[in-house]
């Protein structure tokens, strides 16, 4: 499908320009050379400009500014909470600043009160590109330590190494690397140029996104996305084409975005994890929003760009609640 087709042959040029994704964007060097490397480590996080974010349960502390900008709390190194066991390396920027992630149990308390808590879904749109990749790399980390702290292969307890991107097996020696499981998520659509949308029983009312599902096992992308469809939906699909990518650490997946056309268009949903599913057309789709009665899905997901590309521009807002 070419992206005429998807955002439709009338639309806007602007509207083919896709914005970096909330999630995706970053403006730190990861500097993996440095992760091996203990003597530049401790010189790196005695540097008076080194800067620390505490990350616990997937979240951070956060503040708003003056302007109205959000930003990550970080401190300096020597006002950062004692954490070696968990201290995480996350690069550099440009002026040489370095980061680091502390994972605690809990978030340490401001005196100014001037911080609160805060995750991804409700934060990522909102940071800068530095704090938005320092964010999401933060947390990915902290998912995968939080779950992975014994060996798979003798079940004992390994150890951090590599500034937080390796766990060390000290008794057989196996080394494990942070986990990262692809999912594949779709924008599909029929003959008529409709778009097909689901939603899942826990959602909200009236909350319909793209479809999407983990890849299995011996399982290229696009037999991924063409399953997933299938077993969600009953709709079969002919041609897959790729779009773009996002991290989702919530946990620990990549979320991979396509475009799919549809070669059959009766529903069937399976009822486990989609609930409803409807062909909408553009007016259907403009129309519900503005209604209310139609969620779309969160502005830092890919679903809602893919959604995007094929309606053609922004989509509207939804009414304020009252």
């Amino acid at each position: 499908m070419s992206r005429s087709d998807l955002t439709g042959r009338n639309a806007p040029a602007e509207a083919r320009v896709t914005r970096p994704l909330a999630l995706t964007r970053a403006a730190v060097d990861r500097a993996a050379h440095h992760r091996l490397d203990e003597a530049w480590l401790a010189a790196a996080w005695s540097h008076p400009s080194t800067r620390v974010l505490v990350v616990s349960g997937g979240q951070v502390l956060v503040e708003e500014t003056e302007d109205g900008r959000t930003e990550l709390v970080m401190v300096p190194s020597f006002d950062a909470p004692p954490s070696e066991n968990h201290r995480y390396f996350l690069g550099t920027d440009a002026d040489g600043v370095s980061y680091f992630a502390l994972q605690k149990d809990t978030l340490p308390g401001r005196m100014d009160d001037a911080a609160r808590p805060a995750g991804l879904r409700e934060v990522g749109g909102l940071l800068s590109e530095r704090d938005a990749g320092l964010m999401v790399h933060a947390v990915a980390l902290e998912n995968w330590q939080r779950m992975h702290r014994f060996c798979s292969r003798c079940g004992e307890r390994t150890v951090i190494a590599a500034a937080g991107h390796v766990r060390r097996c000290p008794a057989c020696g196996a080394e494990h690397y942070p986990r990262t499981d692809p999912a594949v998520i779709m924008l599909v659509t029929d003959d008529q140029d409709r778009a097909l949308l689901g939603r899942q029983l826990h959602w909200p009312e009236g909350r319909f996104s793209t479809l999407a599902g983990f890849v299995e096992p011996g399982e290229s992308l696009e037999q991924a996305v063409a399953r997933e469809v299938l077993e969600e939906s009953g709709v079969r699909v002919g041609e897959v084409s790729y779009v773009a990518s996002q991290p989702w650490p919530f946990p620990s997946s990549l979320m991979l975005g396509f475009t799919a056309r549809a070669t059959t268009s009766q529903i069937q949903v399976d009822g486990e994890e989609i609930h409803e599913a409807r062909w909408f057309s553009r007016d259907d789709l403009r129309k519900g929003i503005e209604s209310g009665e139609i969620l779309p899905p969160s502005g830092i997901s890919i679903a809602a760009r893919l959604i995007e590309l094929w309606y053609g521009k922004p989509l509207p807002a939804a009414p304020r609640q009252p």
